[in-house]
């Protein structure tokens, strides 16, 4: 199952990338892209896991770059 979220906010490439390889990290992921031109994140995982996972998701983006909102796109 796939999920497209938009990442409002966010300032630097840097911190995508972090973003991208934590979230890859996640139980249950099968591939996490950080797009920084377009702001997108989509995240390929397993359905079952899939709202602890956006949850966790959520966290990495807030702990990472603060001020960046992560919205269902």
């Amino acid at each position: 199952m796939k999920k497209k979220f938009t990442l409002e906010g966010l300032g630097c490439a840097n911190c995508a990338s972090k973003m991208e390889t934590a979230i890859n990290k996640l139980t249950g992921v099968k591939e996490a892209t950080v797009n920084f031109m377009t702001q997108k994140l989509i995240i390929e995982a397993d359905e079952d896991r899939m709202p602890a996972i956006i949850k966790e998701a959520e966290g990495i983006v807030r702990r990472i770059e603060p001020d960046t909102i992560m919205k269902k796109a």
